[in-house]
Parts: C-alpha cells; structure tokens; sequence
C-alpha cells in the first residue's frame, strides 16, 4: 500500500487529535512535519509523536502530498491556499472559510489544480448517522440539539459557526429541496459573538427544521430527530446510538439499529487518506462546505439583524 505524506497544520486541541490519529495510521501515512506559532507546546508534540517540527508552514510545501488544517477559520483561506496553488490535496477543519467567496476561490483552485479539498464536518462520518441514512430520506421535519461546555477556544467565530454548522451540513444533505425561509434568535452570553442560538429553516418541499446550539451549556447534548410519514427517528451522536419508531395501525413499534461504533474522526481522515490514494471524490467536498457556510451564515445574519437579541 503506498503510504501519503502528510503535514499538519495548527496542533491546538483539534489538532492535537488529528496527529494522535494519523500517528495511528503507520500502514497509510508517513507523518513527515507539524506546524504551530505555539513553538513550545507544539515542540514537545513533536518530539512525542517523533514527529519533524516546522515553525513556518510554507517549509511542508514541497515535501507533503496531502495536509491537514486545523488552524483558526480566518486563517484558512490564506494557508489553504498556499497549498493548493502547489497542487497539495487540503483537508480543512470546518467552517470552509469566512466567506462564501474565499470557498469558492478555494474549489476553483482545487479543481483546476486537480487535487482533494475535504473539509472537516466529522458527523457525517458518524457511525450512528450512517446507520440511520437510509431512513431519512425526504424529512417532514427536524429537530437538532447541539449543546456543549464553555470551550475556551474557537472563540474567533460564535456557536452558529463553532457547533451549529456540523447540523446545518446534515440537514442540507437530508433534504432535497431549497431553502424557503430562515428565522434566528440568539445570545451573546460570554463573548461578543452569540453563544446560543435558535432558528427555523423552512424548505420549499415544505420541510421544517429546529436547530439550536450552545456553548454555554451545563451539559453536552448532540441530538436529531428526524419526522417522516409514519416514522420518526431518534439518533444521539455522543452515544451512537439510533431508535427507529414506526406506526403500525394504531400501534408504534421501537428498534434499536445495530451499530458498529467507530471513531468518527479516525473515520473522516482515513476517508481523506483514502481518496487521495485512490483518487476518489470525498464525502464531504469544498462544494458541500460552502454550501453550510453559506447558509450558517445567512442565519448569523439574520440572528443579528433581529432586534430581540442582545
């Protein structure tokens, strides 16, 4: 199996992971540089891992394949585009970018260059939702619950961005239809940026979706259920776990699904691995990307433009 080289770019928390990940991936992957401005921290990372230390990105250029970037969104743009102009196949962590129009610079480089550009909505790569996809298809109606803890990072970008995009992303891939209407509320609670926000997606198919975000919350909750004719299904992404309930008459019968829980982020970089060995499209593309960013921020717009909120 020829193995990839790979960079990482950005070892804050999230990055952190994705090196622990692709240290995992011997038979795939040769780990061949790290880069942070953090020098310190990011040096003892590399020396754990045994793992080559860059202190300016721009070193990995001509010696990685493929690079990851975990770095804050309004650095995205800037870095992925360094290596796509070098013809490097780019995984970007979500949000895409700040603008629609930095996305859209991003897949036109890639598709010219000929190369992958993935970007990181790892709930697609959940075990729980895979599982459940072929049930949801063409939704009445959704409901999505997202909460988590105060972070203390990702603080440059607020929670419709931070947490509500990875179910933004889900629900453009269930439902077939255009966007009708869009509703928000929320509140900046923490930071200038909302920390907790609602709205109401209204579909042209006639499709409704709930989606509600914190972080600022004291307990973690990653919930949807999906409302078709005749069914509902319940899925917890913390949990991996799917119920499917189903009228029957007048009865409602409850199945669980079988699941084979896996490491939803393990799953989503050796996904991007893969396509770039085997020269695949990925799951979750620069054009999927920017749809949720486009949409995320049409809902942070309005949520700003409405006068009930702080």
């Amino acid at each position: 199996m020829r193995k990839i080289n790979v960079g990482i770019i950005g070892i804050g928390h999230l990055g952190a992971r994705h090196l622990k990940v692709y240290h995992a991936f011997k038979e795939k992957v040769n780990l061949v540089g790290i880069s942070d401005i953090k020098v310190e921290r990011t040096k003892k990372l590399s020396q754990h891992y045994k793992v080559p230390f860059f202190k300016d990105y721009r070193e990995l250029l001509d010696k990685v394949e493929a690079v990851n970037i975990c770095v804050p969104t309004t650095l995205h743009f800037p870095i992925a585009q360094d290596f796509l102009k070098q013809r490097i196949h780019t995984f970007i962590e979500k949000p895409i970018t700040t603008t629609v129009a930095e996305a859209q610079k991003l897949i036109t480089l890639a598709e010219k260059n000929r190369v992958k550009l993935q970007v990181g909505h790892v709930e697609r790569f959940n075990s729980a939702f895979v599982a459940i996809k072929r049930f949801a298809r063409n939704p009445l109606f959704v409901e999505c619950h997202r909460l988590n803890h105060f972070p203390n990072r990702s603080l440059d970008i607020g929670v419709v961005m931070d947490l509500m995009i990875h179910d933004i992303d889900i629900i453009l891939g269930l439902v077939d239809s255009k966007i009708k209407d869009i509703q928000a509320v929320g509140v900046n609670v923490l930071t200038p940026l909302e920390d907790i926000a609602n709205c109401r997606v209204t579909f042209e198919n006639g499709c409704v979706c709930n989606l509600t975000a914190s972080r600022v919350s004291d307990d973690v909750m990653r919930k949807i259920r999906i409302f078709l004719k005749n069914t509902y299904i319940s899925l917890d992404y913390v949990k991996q776990e799917a119920f499917v309930y189903k009228k029957h008459g007048h009865l409602i019968s409850k199945h669980a699904l079988p699941i084979q829980k896996e490491e939803p982020l393990k799953e989503e970089l050796e996904s991007f691995i893969d396509c770039v060995r085997d020269d695949q499209q990925p799951i979750v593309s620069g054009r999927e990307g920017k749809e949720a960013l486009t949409v995320a921020l049409q809902i942070a717009k309005k949520l700003w433009n409405n006068p009930r909120n702080i």
